[in-house]
């Protein structure tokens, strides 16, 4: 049997969420499956050693890639499609046009959320319907594996002490208001070496207001600060395993490392509580005087260091 599972939100986060849906599907019939989702999702640097994905078409509907966008591209896309014979196709959103293109591609069964109700759509909550139309309960749990090699040897390449407390330090994100400022983790980083022998692995991208944020860090704490932003996600994916804790902003690091199994911290200031609580792993602080976070909160400045370190004590005694 062959089974498509279409996935067409961009980020990491959004991939990651969805990997235990897949892995269900993948389960109940007995067969890896093929993906088809955007490039964005970099989602060939995480799912290397998941062995219910057996392959990954890429969806080019963006402004670096348009061959699947307008009238044409739906047909180039129908023609793609078509030419893997699929017998299921399990549709993770809202939209008539995959479901015309799936069933032009000659895709018998076709599984998706209700058409048009793409407005307010819980992204959990929908997915797991879409599960109950093949019988299937689905906890939100999702699950990354790397191999124990990998992990022994970029301990030894990075001589990453098992004597000290290593820590990520998710400093980056993919929007200005998900960025907590530089001084914010600085108050952190100083309440937790006041108590404790430690290591910060600061991981975070190219942009240039969070190389501004990595530099005012590593300024004031070079000496037990490690930068990871010349680091592939393949690169750093051993590295937080060999951390005991994560604290990330909203961003690709904090499902990344909740993923790993490893108790990440959420530092939650402009996006639903959602994003920072659907896996066990994951414990979010949401900024003061508030008793929720959704778009537009623009809570980054009222994200209180004591309150990380406190949550942070409660986890690692």
């Amino acid at each position: 049997m062959k089974i498509l599972i279409i996935q067409n939100r961009m980020g990491i986060g959004d991939m990651v969420i969805f990997l235990p849906f897949i892995q269900a599907i993948s389960k109940k019939y007995n067969t890896p499956v093929t993906l088809l989702i955007k490039e964005s999702t970099k989602a060939e640097e995480y799912i290397n050693n998941l062995k219910y994905i057996k392959e990954i078409i890429y969806l080019k509907r963006d402004n670096q890639n348009k061959n699947h966008s307008g009238l044409f591209g739906f047909f180039r896309l129908k023609k793609e499609i078509k030419q893997y014979f699929f017998d299921k196709v399990f549709i993770f959103n809202s939209s008539l046009r995959y479901r015309l293109v799936c069933k032009l591609a000659g895709i018998k069964s076709i599984y998706q959320y209700p058409l048009f109700e793409k407005k307010g759509q819980h992204v959990i909550d929908a997915a797991q319907k879409l599960m109950e139309q093949i019988n299937l309960k689905v906890e939100s749990n999702p699950q990354i594996e790397i191999d124990k090699i990998s992990i022994e040897l970029t301990q030894k390449k990075l001589s990453i002490s098992k004597d000290k407390m290593n820590i990520i330090l998710g400093i980056g994100g993919s929007g200005p208001t998900k960025r907590i400022p530089a001084v914010k983790f600085k108050k952190f980083i100083n309440l937790v070496l006041n108590d404790y022998n430690c290591m910060f692995y600061l991981a975070t991208g190219k942009k240039q207001e969070e190389q501004e944020i990595l530099k005012d860090i590593l300024y004031s704490y070079k000496e037990v600060c490690v930068p990871l932003d010349n680091y592939s996600i393949s690169e750093i994916l051993p590295i937080i395993k060999n951390c005991k804790i994560s604290i990330c902003n909203d961003s690709s690091f904090s499902h990344l490392s909740a993923a790993l199994n490893i108790p990440t911290i959420v530092l939650m200031s402009d996006t639903p509580l959602l994003y920072g609580s659907y896996s066990p792993k994951m414990y979010p602080v949401i900024p003061d005087g508030m008793d929720k976070v959704s778009h537009g909160t623009k809570g980054k400045e009222k994200i209180n260091p004591e309150k990380i370190y406190e949550k942070f004590k409660s986890i690692v005694n």
